[in-house]
């Protein structure tokens, strides 16, 4: 927030003005109660022992466990994936589950699917979707049925509440696609093949105390939401790929050379980049371990939500450290010479993460340049980016943020994208000057926003994002929490008041699943402000803004001075403060704030200043620091010559 200066003046008085109140309409709330305005007390859901009044976790709550250890072979002949999981389940919710849901998204990719039917993803060609070969439990085959891409497993003993678990396993395959496939797929490049294998194995669909289970389908817009748990890993593949994965590599010793166990050695104790197989060695055979026939790969990770790898002949492999972390990047030549600095844009993205909202706390991060344009998962990220360096940059630090939200944040991506798009834009805002120092980052500009707003396709920011229209996805629930995450910050409560409730935020859920209205009561707690008004207006609504300068008269007074009036209008249902620059004749500059409260009563606010010298121009939010969608109306100057 910037600092208002003092100065000397005779006097400055707030008047009410004697107009009709124009109340703010709420979409949220019933026609029927015309006494709702925008300042309205939110009606979030009844606090418990499970959600608390303040936004944190209660005595009571719970959430699922699923442990995978899962099996898995590619063969890039056919470019099939198998896989063998067996799949742990521990229910710590107070109620008995008779069955259990498992998300099949690999489904998305067939030609009757959900999402390929209503339109919502285009996929240039279409596989079997993940084929189940079998389903069981001790030996027992499950009974189960597929719908799209959820599958409902029967279960012959229901699993208990608070603690019961079950163990069951599933034995899958499906094809991995060259082209333009959502979120992993192939490349074929000079030097081989680049897989990046994601959202692809069955996992059980969360259940939770607000909704149950769920079964919203993966239909291309809303990404994923899972339970965390610990995964055990072994990916075979050719013995000339390099597989890089979620977690950390258990066996490296026998799927490196010596040279490179060596490299790797020296890469953990250097913040500077090693070259672990350089674009020279990619095509010399002494650049893998000798003999014959496949390699597996073992990894292991402890506490994340899911699991995704990438495989490839062709990969140059470089990484340091941070700390005790392993900075990583695999790209294969076509990549360079941009990527060159991946790892280093990597390890700086973090650096600046830690340091402002949360340490980074997995052992590993990799960045792998593929077909996927951008994706992210815990510890592996996809990151096309080849163009420039800039581009570079802003999806590395955008991916990488993800770890923050959702991978440590566990937000329900199918239904609050805005929590997880959102707030990982807002913190890359801050992250573009750790890398390009002196230069902010895209998608925090207020002033630029407001272009947008008054789109006719503009939905509330709430809305599910599959329901929501494909081509404002990106001003919906990127850019426009963002950019409303930055006005709060810098313009409303100020960095002392907003960054220990954010932190306080990220610290309470780390690990856990929040939903909107903890976040709400986390902020308002933590900063001590009512934000009723901005939740609904920016969050739950699509209210724009159009404060209007009315009108500036000024009067001599007996003493000498000279006393002006000014009206200030908001003119639609989003309220903001309201930020006069007073300037007059002579030299003297005033910023007057017209808070937000100013607006409880009136939609007209008239500002008296009494000053020595006649006011010859004011302008309202002079700086942009708030969307204004008309600025026509935001300044008035003094007709020539002024009055001295």
């Amino acid at each position: 927030m910037k600092s208002l200066p003092t100065f000397s003046l005779i006097g400055i008085i707030l008047i009410t003005a004697p107009v009709a109140c124009r109340q703010k309409p709420s979409m949220r709330q019933p026609a029927a109660r015309p006494t709702t305005t925008i300042f309205t007390e939110l009606d979030l859901p009844t606090p418990n022992s499970i959600r608390t009044m303040t936004g944190h976790p209660g005595p009571a709550y719970w959430q699922q466990q699923v442990d995978y250890i899962m099996d898995v072979e590619l063969k890039p002949e056919t470019n099939m994936v198998t896989g063998h999981a067996q799949i742990t389940y521990v229910n710590n919710s107070p109620q008995q589950l008779k069955y259990l849901w498992i998300h099949l998204e690999q489904n998305l990719m067939r030609q009757d699917s959900l999402g390929v039917r209503s339109g919502r993803r285009r996929v240039q060609d279409f596989t079997e979707g993940i084929v189940i070969d079998s389903l069981s439990q001790n030996g027992e085959a499950l009974q189960y049925a597929v719908h799209d891409t959820l599958g409902r497993v029967e279960l012959p003993t229901p699993v208990e509440a608070n603690g019961g678990r079950i163990t069951f396993d599933v034995h899958w395959h499906f094809e991995v696609l060259d082209g333009d496939t959502p979120r992993f797929g192939l490349e074929k490049v000079e030097q081989g093949k680049v897989y990046e294998i994601a959202q692809w194995f069955p996992a059980v669909a969360v259940f939770n105390d607000v909704y149950g289970w769920n079964t919203l389908p993966y239909i291309g817009g809303g990404e994923f939401y899972t339970d965390f748990g610990n995964y055990e890993v072994s990916i075979t593949a050719p013995r000339d790929y390099i597989v890089v994965a979620t977690g950390v590599l258990q066996n490296e010793d026998e799927v490196f050379t010596a040279e490179q166990v060596e490299r790797l050695t020296k890469a953990r104790g250097s913040s500077e980049t090693i070259m672990i197989r350089s674009e020279e060695e990619v095509s010399d055979p002494a650049s893998r371990p000798s003999g014959q026939g496949d390699l597996t790969w073992h990894f292991k990770a402890d506490d994340v939500r899911t699991f995704a790898w990438a495989a490839s002949d062709a990969f140059i492999y470089d990484a340091c450290s941070l700390d005790e972390t392993f900075i990583s990047s695999a790209y294969p030549k076509e990549a360079l010479p941009l990527w060159e600095d991946s790892t280093q844009m990597l390890r700086t993205a973090i650096v600046g993460y830690n340091k402002q909202w949360y340490p980074y706390p997995y052992p590993t991060a990799t960045n792998v340049s593929g077909s996927e344009g951008g994706m992210e998962y815990p510890m592996i990220i996809f990151c096309r980016g080849r163009r420039s360096e800039r581009g570079l940059y802003g999806v590395t630090t955008h991916e990488i943020g993800h770890n923050w939200f959702p991978m440590i944040v566990n937000t329900d991506e199918r239904r609050h994208a805005w929590m997880d798009e959102g707030f990982n834009t807002f913190i890359n805002y801050y992250s573009y000057g750790d890398w390009f120092e002196g230069q902010e980052g895209r998608r925090g500009d207020a002033d630029s926003f407001a272009r947008k707003m008054v789109r006719t396709e503009m939905v509330p920011l709430a809305t599910y994002p599959d329901r929501s229209p494909g081509r404002i996805r990106g001003t919906l629930f990127y850019e426009k929490p963002s950019v409303g995450l930055v006005m709060l910050r810098e313009h409303i409560l100020g960095p002392d008041r907003f960054d220990p409730a954010f932190r306080e935020y990220i610290e309470t859920w780390a690990f856990k699943s929040p939903q909107p209205a903890d976040f709400y009561r986390i902020m308002e707690n933590s900063s001590g402000e009512d934000l009723a008004w901005f939740w609904r207006g920016w969050f739950m609504e699509t209210s724009m803004l159009d404060q209007e300068l009315v009108d500036v008269t000024s009067k001599q007074q007996e003493d000498g001075t000279i006393s002006t009036t000014i009206t200030v209008d908001n003119l639609n249902e989003l309220v903001m403060p309201a930020d006069l620059k007073m300037t007059f004749a002579d030299g003297t500059t005033i910023i007057r704030r017209i808070p937000v409260q100013a607006w409880y009563l009136s939609d007209r606010n008239i500002q008296q200043v009494d000053h020595q010298s006649r006011l010859i121009s004011v302008e309202l939010d002079a700086e942009k620091d708030f969307p204004d969608i008309d600025r026509s109306n935001n300044r008035w100057d003094a007709p020539h010559p002024p009055l001295q």
